[in-house]
């Protein structure tokens, strides 16, 4: 009898989702869209940091969010109500990540003309998300201090695809047995190129600096189109 070869499987899937996800970011470029996948733990602090942000953000940027779920559409009415930008609600079905074609999906259904930012709230897990290019052109991540210091080290995979790690809810730091600076070092170890910014998006601090760091992101995307 041959032997069943499933990993030949697994990369034909990633292969297709590739292709899918490289479509996503040209069609992107051409419209002047720069897409954010932000990934979490569930409970993190996801959609207070992404309500904080927008109502920074919004009246220099043109925002849009996917947001990505199991089941409900809680957190698309809450952003949306807070915030006053178009929010899209993603169903995975049951799935509890999102690929390329999930995220086509959404973008599909985008009212707003030529958004300059589109972030997508990934769906709350630090395994299967991480697996899977969704098409954006840069991925966050954000980990609470609740969750500990030694989370980079747990699920290395996560932590070396993201670009950019948030530390969020340092106020309670103080309550946890939480080392920033072990925190940061377990970061770098995993990916040396990673920016991190410490924020606690319940009181607003360190908000500005993600805002910035955004910005910055879009002139230096829009300067390449040019």
């Amino acid at each position: 009898m041959d032997e069943v070869r499933i990993i030949e499987i697994k990369q034909n899937v990633f292969k297709a989702n590739q292709i899918n996800a490289d479509g996503i970011r040209k069609e992107l470029k051409d419209h002047g869209s720069f897409l954010i996948n932000l990934m979490s733990s569930p409970g993190a602090g996801k959609t207070t940091t992404l309500t904080k942000l927008i109502n920074t953000l919004k009246e220099k940027l043109k925002i849009v969010i996917l947001e990505a779920d199991i089941d409900s559409d809680v957190d698309a009415k809450k952003i949306s109500k807070e915030t006053g930008v178009e929010a899209i609600q993603l169903h995975t079905g049951g799935m509890c990540h999102l690929d390329a074609a999930m995220t086509k999906q959404g973008l599909d259904e985008i009212r707003t003309e030529k958004p300059d930012l589109i972030i997508l709230e990934n769906v709350g897990n630090l395994v299967c998300p991480a697996e899977f290019d969704t098409g954006a052109h840069i991925s966050f991540n954000i980990l609470s201090v609740p969750e500990g210091d030694d989370k980079p080290l747990k699920y290395p995979l996560m932590f070396e695809v993201c670009d950019v790690v948030i530390i969020n809810k340092i106020d309670v730091m103080p309550y946890f047995d939480f080392n920033l600076e072990k925190c940061k070092e377990n970061i770098l170890f995993r990916n040396k190129k990673a920016t991190i910014i410490p924020i606690c998006a319940k009181t607003g601090e360190g908000i500005d600096n993600v805002a910035n760091y955004i910005l910055e992101l879009l002139r230096n995307f829009k300067g390449k189109e040019e």
